[in-house]
């Protein structure tokens, strides 16, 4: 009998963990597409400050264009007021983690002006993001444009 409650007592252990580890998955998760919609509302509003503490210091980001930019950069064309973004909506969101580090993907359709000119496009992104003393930062991202059927 005593083989069995053992066996019983790992078998409910085993559970808790994996429930626990669960749990914690779907938080950090849930984190980060916060993360995500914040930086969205953060973008439209030119939120500099917002950017200061979710960029890492050795972020680099890849526009659509092929650009690589640094933080610095990045801070630099949102003081300056370059991006005037009236809208945006994400979609299909999608968030991998890897212990400290998460990849999260979705599709932004933006509005706006950009450097005076008016804008609509759909726009596919990748972030990728490290825990760095309890907090998520991002460490590097890449946007591109999906590419559309030809008719």
């Amino acid at each position: 009998m005593r083989p069995i409650a053992i066996a019983v007592s790992v078998a409910i252990l085993g559970l808790g963990v994996a429930t626990l580890a669960q749990t914690q998955t779907e938080s950090v998760e849930q984190e980060l597409v916060k993360l995500e919609n914040d930086s969205l509302q953060a973008f439209l509003k030119n939120d500099v400050a917002f950017y200061e503490r979710f960029l890492a210091d050795g972020y680099m980001g890849t526009d659509e264009h092929g650009n690589v930019r640094t933080k610095a950069q990045e801070i630099a064309e949102i003081k300056a007021g370059a991006h005037l973004s009236t809208a945006g909506v994400q979609d299909n969101i999608r968030v991998r983690i890897y212990g400290d580090a998460a990849v999260v993907t979705g599709c932004n359709i933006m509005k706006g002006l950009f450097k005076g000119k008016e804008y609509s496009s759909p726009y596919l992104w990748t972030d990728t993001f490290i825990n760095l003393d309890g907090r998520w930062q991002c460490v590097a991202s890449h946007v591109s444009k999906p590419i559309r059927e030809q008719k």
